[in-house]
């Protein structure tokens, strides 16, 4: 098969070398740099698997900007481009994914389009009328930061928004790439696919703000959080898993999607995915009130990451912690290795470890690290589990 995926960030890279095993794979990405690292087998992002197969694996994959060129001749497109959330209009921007399925229906209309993208539920019923195609599938993605490849090499499940031969065929590519065999397959209507995403982040968003607003009951009466956690957990129908306390949900998927699925219910009935949405600010009201209580003259932010393992920090929760606390007019220090700006958020960022940990009065991290070990008197943090 010749597979061309576009936008190479996790979701697109992931699927590109996954594919790449037994496939010609092309990548396409509007950024020069990405293209560039990944003809020199060196990954963009930070995934240690993904790295590992890019410099050892035998891949039938190469690079481009050139989108026009690459899918001509391709059976399947993957489009992998952002989506991100429009708080004006309370709904995703898919005009990146609609470009890259105009383009390919014009450039190659017998290619199947296959959209990886997080996208409204309806997007593709619309699309294909609006176009006047029926190229277009959907079939969404279930990936960790840091662990993309790993999840797909060893994935929950695989779901594909249509009962096709076309969707079968897909999936078996996805199969075939991947170590694990026994995988759960899901064939639905594009709508159900659709909404099986957007539900599946919002579960998730709701089990973290459930734990978070368990932890601020036990941090306002000083109770022990991590015993109160443990003892929840050990009920087998909650489970000990995903329930270590944060600064709020972020990364870049569960924000919007919680929002883009509350939209989504504008003529239904609910008060539980409100609540998700809305918990998430009250988490960081809350911490921050917290945080003042300590009287700092400067906080100090040790990493902007949400995670160990990552280099994402889009919609990180502790931005949110950030800009409460310059609004109350103290002073903020970052500390973010990854950060090639002097400023972030109005924040001057220091770069010297040592001289962070002497500056700051109060040291804010959504998660725990042995470099700040030494320190540990000045750390307020919620990772009562140290894991991510």
């Amino acid at each position: 098969m010749k597979i061309v995926v576009v936008g190479l960030g996790y979701v697109g890279l992931s699927n590109a070398v996954l594919l790449a095993q037994h496939n010609e794979v092309i990548g396409v990405d509007i950024s020069q740099e990405r293209v560039e690292l990944l003809n020199a087998r060196q990954s963009p992002i930070i995934d240690s698997v993904l790295s590992e197969y890019l410099a050892e694996k035998n891949l039938s994959l190469s690079a481009s900007v050139d989108l026009k060129a690459s899918v001509i001749g391709s059976d399947y497109v993957i489009v992998s481009t952002p989506t991100n959330y429009e708080e004006r209009t309370n709904s995703f921007d898919t005009s990146s994914v609609e470009k890259v399925i105009t383009e390919v229906t014009r450039c190659e209309p017998n290619a199947c389009i296959v959209v990886k993208s997080t996208v409204p539920v309806g997007f593709v019923e619309d699309i294909r009328k609006r176009l006047k195609t029926d190229a277009v599938i959907f079939s969404p993605e279930f990936l960790r930061e840091g662990r993309a490849l790993y999840d797909n090499l060893y994935p929950s499940r695989i779901i594909v928004g249509e009962k096709s031969t076309r969707a079968e065929l897909f999936a078996g590519l996805l199969v075939k790439g991947a170590e694990k065999k026994d995988v759960e397959l899901l064939f639905t209507g594009p709508c159900e696919a659709e909404a099986i995403k957007l539900f599946s982040n919002t579960y998730l968003a709701m089990r973290v703000a459930f734990f978070n607003e368990l932890d601020s009951y036990a941090l306002a009466n000083k109770f022990s959080s991590a015993d109160i956690i443990a003892g929840v957990s050990l009920d087998s129908r909650i489970g000990n898993y995903y329930n270590n306390p944060s600064f709020g949900y972020g990364g870049y998927c569960l924000p919007k999607d919680t929002k883009q699925l509350l939209s989504n219910y504008a003529n239904v009935p609910q008060h539980i995915i409100r609540a998700i949405v809305s918990s998430n600010s009250t988490r960081k009201d809350f911490l921050v009130n917290e945080i003042i209580k300590k009287k700092p003259k400067v906080v100090g932010v040790h990493r902007l990451v949400m995670k160990t393992g990552s280099d994402n920090f889009r919609k990180s929760a502790i931005k949110g912690i950030i800009k409460r606390i310059k609004a109350r007019e103290i002073e903020v220090i970052i500390y973010e290795p990854e950060l090639r700006d002097n400023y972030f958020l109005g924040a001057r960022i220091e770069r010297n470890l040592n001289k962070f940990k002497n500056i700051s009065n109060i040291i804010i991290t959504n998660r725990m690290d042995v470099e700040l070990d030494d320190i540990k008197e000045k750390v307020f943090t919620r990772d009562v589990f140290n894991e991510n």
